[in-house]
């Protein structure tokens, strides 16, 4: 079976920078499942899955604007320390989640006080190039229910 829109698509990925140092990767562990077609992940991988079948392998270079967008300067907010999330002591540097009006947010401290932070509220991987080594683990069918809910269920997937 092809990947195609309303499949559930279960992957293994690495992911390196522009030097080539492996920023994230699933390989030792279960893989992913995401819907196709459902917005679900990064537009550039799924249009690289489309067509692709269980067993293939493959690489794929995203720019800054097909992965997670360049970094925006004005994205620096100041919050109060009580609000971050993750650890008992904060330094610079160091990533950290905030609840906002859109849900939790990961964010890394840019600069800590002792009541305030400023978090740059840009994603970790914004303003990059990214370099995907992918592996077509499987594909299928969408159940009902996971096209109902919009996205994957199971191993890899959302647990409900």
């Amino acid at each position: 079976m092809q990947v195609a829109d309303n499949t559930v698509v279960q992957f293994n990925y690495t992911l390196k920078n522009e030097d080539g140092d492996t920023l994230d990767t699933n390989v030792d562990n279960a893989p992913l499942a995401y819907l196709h077609g459902h917005n679900g992940m990064l537009e550039g991988i799924e249009k690289a899955m489309t067509g692709k079948e269980a067993g293939e392998t493959f690489s794929i270079t995203l720019t800054p604007e097909e992965g997670y967008g360049e970094r925006k300067e004005d994205m620096i907010q100041r919050v109060p320390v009580k609000h971050l999330h993750g650890a008992k002591k904060w330094k610079a540097g160091m990533m950290a989640t905030v609840h906002t009006e859109q849900g939790e947010r990961q964010v890394v401290l840019a600069k800590v006080g002792k009541f305030m932070a400023d978090v740059d509220m840009n994603h970790p991987l914004a303003g990059l190039t990214l370099n995907f080594d992918l592996e077509v683990v499987s594909v299928r069918e969408a159940t009902e229910e996971e096209l109902s809910h919009g996205h994957a269920h199971g191993e890899g997937g959302h647990q409900h």
